[in-house]
C-alpha cells in the first residue's frame, strides 16, 4: 500500500487530555444550544426535525411537457413561506415530483374556526370528529400552499379534468397524503431504538472479537461521534431528517472500522513486544496505521466534500452529518478509543497486580502460622 509517512512517531498519547478536553467542550456547547432552545419561551426546537419525524402533507404533482427542476420547485415554496420542504423526483414517472411540506397549523386553524362558525348544527352521528376535521384542515392548508407555488409554473387542471384534457394546464395534483406528528414521533423513536441495537451488536462482536475494554473504548467512540454531529445540528440548526439518520448509521461502521484497525495493530504488538509498556505500543501503532489513515479517510472526506458542494439541498442534511462524522470519526479513534482502552487496561493490570500481592502476603502470613515453634526446656 502506498503510505505518505514511513518514520512518523508523534506521541499522541501525550495529546490525549488537551483532545478530550476539546470534545467535552463541543459537546456542552451542544448541549447548551439543545436545552437553551427547548427551555427558550417561543423558541426554536432542540433540533429541526424534518417532514419525516414531525408530520407533514405529501403531495404529488403531475406536470406537462418540460417539468420544472427540484430547486425552481423549493425556490417558489420558499416564496408563499413554505421553507422547510422536501422535493424527491419519481424514478420511475418522469413527470411527476413528491412534495414534502411540514404542518402549516396557523392557516388549518383559520380553517377550523371557520367552519366551525358557518357548520349548523347536526347529530353527533353525522357531524365530522374534530380530530378528523382538523386533520383535514392541515391537508388542505398544505394543499394550498403547494398550488399556490406551482401556480407559478402555470395553471393547474380543473377539478376531474385530467392534464392531456386540459390543454392550458400546466400540472395536477395527483395525490396527497398526510403524517401526523404521532407518527413522526413514531418513526423518530424507532431510529433511536435502531442506532442503539446496533451499538450494543458492535459492543458484543468486538468483546468477544477481541477484550471487552476494546469494545468500551470502541463504542464510547461511536457515541462521541454520533453526540458530536448532533450538536453541531443543533448549534446550527441543520436539519434532521431520515437521511440523516442514514448517514448517522453510516458514521457508526465508519468510527468503529478505523477503531478496528488501531485495535488489531496494537494487539499484535502486544505479541512482539511483550517488555514494552501499553502507552508505547499505543503510540506506535497508531503511527504504524497512519498512513492507512490518510489514505482511506482522506478519500471518503473529498467524496463527503464533493456531496457538500455540489449535492444540493436534497442530500444537504446527509452530506452534513458524513462531513462533520468523517472529521470526528478518524479524530475520535486517536482521542477517545485508544486512550479510553488502555486506561482500563492499566487499571485493571494494577487491580490484577495488586489483588496477586495480597495474595503472596496472605500465604506468607500462613506459611509463618504453620511454622514450628523451638520450645525451651524448663529448669526445675
Amino acid at each position: 500500500m502506498f503510505q505518505f509517512f514511513t518514520n512518523i512517531n508523534v506521541d499522541w498519547m501525550g495529546w490525549r487530555k488537551s483532545l478530550i478536553a476539546l470534545s467535552i467542550l463541543v459537546l456542552l456547547a451542544g448541549l447548551i444550544s439543545a436545552v437553551g432552545r427547548q427551555l427558550t419561551p417561543g423558541g426554536t426546537n432542540a433540533f429541526n426535525l424534518g417532514v419525516d419525524f414531525q408530520g407533514g402533507t405529501f403531495i404529488t404533482a403531475k406536470f406537462k411537457g418540460q417539468k420544472p427542476s427540484e430547486d425552481e420547485i423549493r425556490q417558489a415554496l420558499q416564496n408563499v413561506g413554505v421553507n422547510e420542504s422536501v422535493i424527491q423526483a419519481s424514478t420511475d414517472k418522469q413527470d411527476e415530483v413528491l412534495i414534502k411540506v411540514p404542518l402549516i397549523e396557523g392557516e388549518a386553524a383559520n380553517q377550523t374556526a371557520e367552519i366551525n362558525a358557518n357548520q349548523p348544527t347536526k347529530p353527533n352521528t353525522q357531524q365530522i370528529t374534530a380530530e378528523n376535521q382538523a386533520q383535514n384542515n392541515l391537508v388542505n392548508a398544505g394543499r394550498n400552499k403547494v398550488r399556490e407555488a406551482l401556480n407559478t409554473f402555470g395553471r393547474e387542471a380543473e377539478g376531474t379534468t385530467t392534464l392531456a384534457d386540459d390543454p392550458n394546464a400546466a400540472y395536477k395534483i395527483v395525490g396527497t397524503d398526510y403524517v401526523g406528528p404521532v407518527a413522526g414521533e413514531q418513526l423518530r423513536n424507532q431510529a433511536v431504538i435502531a442506532t442503539l441495537l446496533g451499538l450494543v451488536g458492535i459492543l458484543l462482536f468486538i468483546a468477544f472479537r477481541y477484550d471487552w475494554t476494546y469494545a468500551a473504548g470502541a463504542v464510547i467512540a461511536v457515541f462521541h461521534d454520533v453526540l458530536i454531529t448532533l450538536a453541531f445540528f443543533s448549534i446550527f440548526q441543520w436539519e434532521v431528517s431520515l437521511t440523516v439518520l442514514a448517514a448517522l448509521l453510516t458514521l457508526v461502521g465508519f468510527s468503529v472500522n478505523d477503531s478496528i484497525v488501531i485495535f488489531d495493530r496494537i494487539r499484535e504488538n502486544l505479541t512482539l513486544h511483550r517488555d514494552r509498556s501499553l502507552y508505547a505500543l499505543t503510540n506506535q501503532s497508531i503511527n504504524q496505521t497512519m498512513s492507512r489513515t490518510i489514505v482511506t479517510n482522506g478519500l471518503v472526506f473529498l467524496s463527503v466534500l464533493a456531496l457538500v458542494l455540489f449535492g444540493g439541498e436534497v442530500l444537504r442534511g446527509f452530506s452534513l452529518a458524513l462531513f462533520v462524522g468523517c472529521i470526528t470519526g478518524t479524530y475520535s479513534t486517536i482521542a477517545i478509543a485508544s486512550p479510553i482502552a488502555i486506561w482500563w487496561q492499566d487499571k485493571l493490570g494494577a487491580a490484577e497486580v495488586k489483588k496477586r500481592t495480597e495474595a503472596q502476603k496472605t500465604e506468607q502470613l500462613a506459611s509463618a502460622s504453620r511454622r514450628s515453634v523451638s520450645r525451651r526446656p524448663i529448669a526445675r
